[in-house]
């Protein structure tokens, strides 16, 4: 699949296994992936990121994940339902974190020696790579480029669609930035 990716493309992927290999994880996630897209400069997605208001804001962005780490993953969302229950995650994150220290729900491994070889990407930034190709091929473009990647990041549920959302990135606003008019395409996948 990696064959129809830009060098552009190519450098989000790597750009995202550098980030997980700077957080001491085994795998690469989409929040990696999104990490990567928000280093790129002079490319498709950074020209969407920036006409969208969010070069000024990237640090934001870069605490909300952190945030979103730090509760296991969980979306606000997923929080907020939890919330509804009378389940408090904020709570639940001190008392862990109390005893087995900062981040110790973010599943990141301190201890950089644990683990060798080359990163795997998890399911979801797998997710993420697979939707951008279907994206890709129903706009009828014949290589998958950064910006892809970054469509395909907001058309898939979980922490970074909702972390772009709330910085006003979402499909149908990249998708009036990039390639003009109406969002009123069906997302692909």
């Amino acid at each position: 699949m990696l064959e129809r990716f830009t060098k552009d493309a190519r450098d989000v992927v790597r750009g995202a296994v550098e980030h997980a290999e700077g957080a001491g994880v085994g795998s690469v996630g989409a929040e990696h992936v999104l990490l990567a897209l928000l280093d790129r400069e002079a490319s498709r997605a950074s020209f969407g990121l920036a006409a969208l208001g969010l070069a000024e804001r990237k640090e934001s962005v870069r605490r909300a994940l952190t945030e979103a780490r730090r509760r296991a993953g969980l979306t606000q969302a997923e929080t907020d339902a939890l919330a509804g229950l009378g389940i408090d995650v904020s709570e639940i994150v001190a008392r862990v974190e109390e005893v087995h220290g900062v981040g110790a729900m973010s599943g990141d491994r301190k201890d950089k020696g644990w683990w060798s070889g080359r990163r795997t990407f998890g399911r979801d930034a797998k997710e993420v790579l697979e939707r951008s190709l279907r994206i890709a091929v129903a706009r009828r473009d014949r290589h998958v480029g950064d910006e892809h990647i970054l469509l395909a990041l907001t058309a898939r549920p979980g922490v970074p669609a909702e972390v772009l959302a709330d910085h006003g990135v979402t499909y149908e606003a990249l998708t009036r930035v990039l390639y003009g008019g109406g969002g009123g395409e069906a997302k692909a996948g």
